[in-house]
């Protein structure tokens, strides 16, 4: 058998959000190398990545002493500061890694950087307060993730009246106009339920649907529960 090939990702940048990420990625069996020029960031880190260094990419001289690796991929999460993200984006296509993903933090700073040729673009901050905004307009929706301005997947509280009744028998989706993909029953997550699956007190049914339907089926639940 073919043994895979260990992949190998440069983060750079280490705030909250790049130093998740490299975590992560650690832990999903990836070769990491976290950089950041914050020497408290790379001490905090040194144990979850392959390899932590303290790092300004503002020093050209530096970041061609990184050069030669062969990365598969790069994520920039640099905080505030503009010029460095810019910096970093053009030395890592300039060393051919494949694929770069960076943190912005307006439209304006993702346009630049898709100018230079980041492939991905990701807005932390904006994509949290679109989570948290749903969650809360959602009513009893305990979670939301939004898959485009229209779609998202949400979990959703079933009701008592419920309980032994089989998803056949519920008919959700010629009531409601959504899928259950998924149901959430205490540890474990049932995929692609049956229909003949009877709903058990507590059960969490994970939804798929437009994102008007979503919350009507919330505000419903929600009344029929007071």
């Amino acid at each position: 058998m073919k043994k895979s090939v260990q992949k190998e990702y440069i983060v750079i940048g280490l705030g909250r959000f790049g130093s998740n990420v490299a975590k992560q990625l650690e832990a999903n069996g990836c070769r990491v190398l976290a950089i950041d020029k914050n020497e408290n960031r790379i001490g905090q880190i040194a144990d979850y990545v392959t390899l932590a260094m303290c790092v300004d990419v503002k020093n050209e001289e530096v970041l061609k002493e990184l050069g030669g690796r062969n990365f598969d991929g790069a994520v920039i999460s640099i905080g505030h500061s503009l010029d460095a993200s810019v910096l970093a984006a053009i030395w890592a296509k300039e060393q051919g890694i494949k694929q770069i993903i960076a943190k912005a933090y307006d439209d304006m700073q993702g346009k630049i950087l898709t100018k230079i040729g980041v492939d991905e673009i990701v807005y932390p901050e904006r994509e949290m307060g679109v989570h948290l905004a749903n969650n809360l307009a959602f009513n009893n929706l305990f979670d939301a993730i939004e898959l485009t301005s229209e779609y998202s997947i949400a979990d959703v509280g079933t009701l008592d009246s419920w309980t032994g009744k089989s998803l056949k028998e519920l008919k959700i989706r010629e009531k409601y106009g959504v899928n259950v993909i998924a149901i959430k029953r205490g540890g474990a997550l049932i995929i692609n339920p049956p229909a003949d699956e009877p709903t058990k007190k507590n059960d969490v049914f994970v939804l798929l649907g437009l994102n008007s339907t979503l919350k009507k089926i919330a505000n419903a639940f929600s009344s029929q529960r007071k």
